[in-house]
């Protein structure tokens, strides 16, 4: 066996010799970065690092100088607990250095515990397992998508854009069923760009996976209709076979990698406990000889980082051949357009949809009239429902560019059936490609089941659209079950997430164009079913109202006495209100997005929602809880605490006491408490 002793003649080994060593080397890396920070995963790094190694060295196509490269191939490890493998490569690419691999899991580091897609050659923030899957499938039909609108769009042969992607992923990630929903869609659509390698090494952290799992996942990618390999995940000759197949066959392709968790180590290999912890010393300590390293930490001779970086000068070549076709692609004004709009966030003045001002319009309707204007006049514009097109009005945009498929590679519709959650995920991996806005819909109830990529989407600063259709008890005869009571104030719990409820037709249009406009951030736009009276203001009323988040609708003269804010459906409602109540100055506010007016300085706060004045009552069809922000100590929230009931929308309404004379009776009687103080 080879050993550090003989590393001055490198140069004359085996290939296979050099790529074995070079592995050992990395893995020690690894052991020792766990081990510095006393905390982490080695086990799964060393059973997947096989793998990882001959992907990053022979296959994966980037640019070591830039790691933004648009046509880089993209590599996503959704097992992120593996974090110090990923780490490990991007420091011999050259994106991390030593230090950064020293500072594991310490603040303010560039290597923290999981992944996150701020660091250089991280495509994707992962570590709840699933969601890197997802995601990985999300950027391969993203870039399906985006070179195919682009050639449609500007006439340019765009082939030169294309790039796979790669994911790792490990025995939990497919437990957890959103990547199973994610990975039907990529059967579905036959993404023949995207490989997935499962890390098979049957052990998790309580124990060996067969306590909880015997599914045989070969089967079910197969019914997926992927292609499906099974190899030995520590055999070179195999990974190389299994990835040179997976690009050449037209399906989405699974290689099943059985390997051993803590491969090769001195006593531990197979020890399930090594998935999360760090190594005792003693145990790396024989490791390395085991190795043929020595016993210093972090030990790279020179030789490994030339043998890593020996593809790197046919990798730069390769991107220069790139940038002329790209120089020669933006001569053709069609192709500069698209490529300035959607890659480089030219964003152009939006034509709004026209709404007759006496008429009452479902805001969920008004977002598919907008959307289908907006639409026109951005080509990058994607997105799609989970099989609820008619409820969440897209079914006109779905008719109008076609679902996505592989006949059908530059149709802009996604069919996601019912798959909120990876719905989510893959929208996550759309915007994370770059050049697309991806929108997904469901109902508001269904946010739930979305959660956790909205989390993710506000986490990686992304832009995508949720839309949220159905947005209270109002929907009526369907139930509590599908009656959305906590969910609008527990969007607004989410950090990063702007949530709009829009009031009228008008406030929805403004609001969708504010998030397109806001390219570094994700969105939730909650929409009614019943029809909505249109607001008595200018357009240009409304445009400034919703950019900063609230804005007064109907004011008195002098100070107010009440000041009622609403949302949504509410602020017609509060409007009306207002009407029965000539003994007080009352003025009602539209609060269509809490966090644009929470950015606003307290000066601006201040002329809109006095602090010294006004008694301050909110109106909202959902939960109460956080509204004591803007009403105060001695304010009244009137909301819906309690599941709701089938019915139809108008006995609710009157039960429930959304109902301008139960308002009102409850604003009086709340006065005179306050009077008796």
């Amino acid at each position: 066996m080879k050993s550090y002793k003989d590393i001055d003649s490198f140069s004359e080994w085996r290939p296979e010799e050099r790529d074995i060593f070079s592995i050992r080397v990395l893995k020690g890396i690894i052991l020792d970065g766990v081990r510095k920070a006393n905390s982490g995963h080695s086990g799964g790094p060393l059973s997947s690092i096989d793998f990882a190694y001959i992907l990053f060295t022979e296959f994966l196509n980037f640019d070591p100088s830039d790691p933004d490269w648009f046509s880089r191939d993209r590599f996503v490890l959704s097992a992120g607990h593996e974090s110090m493998l990923l780490y490990t490569l991007l420091f011999m690419v050259g994106w991390l250095s030593m230090n950064d691999l020293k500072q594991f899991r310490q603040l303010h580091s560039q290597t923290p515990g999981h992944p996150e897609v701020h660091i250089p050659g991280v495509e994707a923030t992962t570590g709840p397992l699933g969601q890197g899957v997802g995601m990985g499938i999300g950027m391969a039909a993203g870039g399906i998508l985006y070179k195919n609108i682009c050639e449609k769009k500007s006439g340019v042969d765009s082939s030169f854009l294309f790039h796979n992607t790669y994911i790792l992923c490990s025995d939990g990630d497919l437990q957890e069923s959103v990547s199973l929903g994610a990975s039907s869609l990529a059967g579905h659509w036959k993404l023949s760009n995207v490989t997935m390698f499962y890390d098979a090494n049957d052990a998790q952290i309580s124990g060996k996976t067969d306590r909880a799992d015997s599914t045989d996942y070969g089967t079910i990618f197969e019914g997926f209709g992927w292609h499906v390999q099974l190899i030995d995940g520590h055999n070179h000759e195999e990974i190389r076979d299994a990835i040179q197949k997976a690009q050449v066959i037209e399906k989405p392709s699974l290689i099943i990698g059985k390997t051993r968790i803590a491969h090769e180590t001195a006593t531990m290999e197979g020890d399930y406990e090594t998935h999360g912890m760090p190594l005792p010393y003693k145990e790396i300590d024989a490791t390395k000889e085991k190795f043929g390293l020595p016993q210093e930490t972090f030990y790279l001779p020179n030789e490994v980082c030339s043998h890593f970086h020996r593809r790197f000068p046919k990798l730069a070549e390769m991107r220069t051949v790139w940038d002329k076709s790209l120089n020669s692609a933006m001569k053709k004004s069609a192709f500069n357009q698209f490529w300035n709009m959607t890659v480089r966030n030219k964003f152009p003045k939006l034509l709004y949809p026209e709404f007759e001002s006496d008429s009452h319009i479902a805001t969920r309707k008004a977002f598919g009239l907008t959307l289908d204007i907006f639409a026109t006049q951005l080509p990058h514009l994607i997105g799609g429902s989970a099989d609820l097109e008619p409820s969440n009005y897209t079914s006109n945009f779905a008719a109008t560019y076609g679902d996505f498929s592989k006949s059908n590679p530059s149709g802009r519709n996604l069919a996601f059936g019912v798959r909120e959650f990876s719905m989510g995920t893959i929208c996550n991996g759309l915007s994370l490609h770059k050049g697309l806005i991806p929108f997904g819909g469901t109902f508001l109830v269904f946010s739930d089941y979305s959660r956790p990529a909205i989390r993710l989407s506000a986490i990686q600063d992304l832009q995508v659209i949720y839309e949220f259709t159905h947005d209270s008890f109002y929907l009526g005869e369907d139930g509590p079950t599908h009656q959305p009571v906590e969910h609008i104030m527990s969007l607004r719990t989410i950090p990063n997430l702007n949530v709009y409820r829009p009031a009228d037709a008008k406030e929805t249009a403004v609001s969708l164009e504010c998030i397109l406009q806001d390219t570094s951030k994700p969105s939730a736009i909650l929409l009614s079913r019943q029809g909505l009276p249109q607001l008595d203001c200018e357009i240009d009323t409304i445009k400034d109202g919703v950019r900063k988040g609230g804005y007064i609708v109907k004011d008195c003269i002098g100070k107010p006495d009440i000041i009622i804010i609403a949302t949504g459906s509410e602020v017609s409602l509060g409007i009306e209100v207002n009407s029965h109540m000539s003994d007080f100055n009352c003025r009602v506010v539209s609060m269509p997005c809490w966090e644009r007016y929470f950015q606003l300085d307290e000066y601006e706060r201040d002329k809109i929602i006095p602090r010294d004045s006004g008694i301050r009552i909110s109106i909202e069809a959902g939960a109460t809880l956080g509204w004591e922000r803007l009403t105060g100590e001695n304010g009244l929230n009137i909301g819906i605490d309690h599941f709701g009931a089938s019915a139809p929308q108008k006995d609710l309404a009157a039960e429930f006491g959304f109902v301008p004379e139960k308002i009102e009776s409850r604003i009086k009687d709340h006065i005179q408490k306050l009077k008796k103080k």
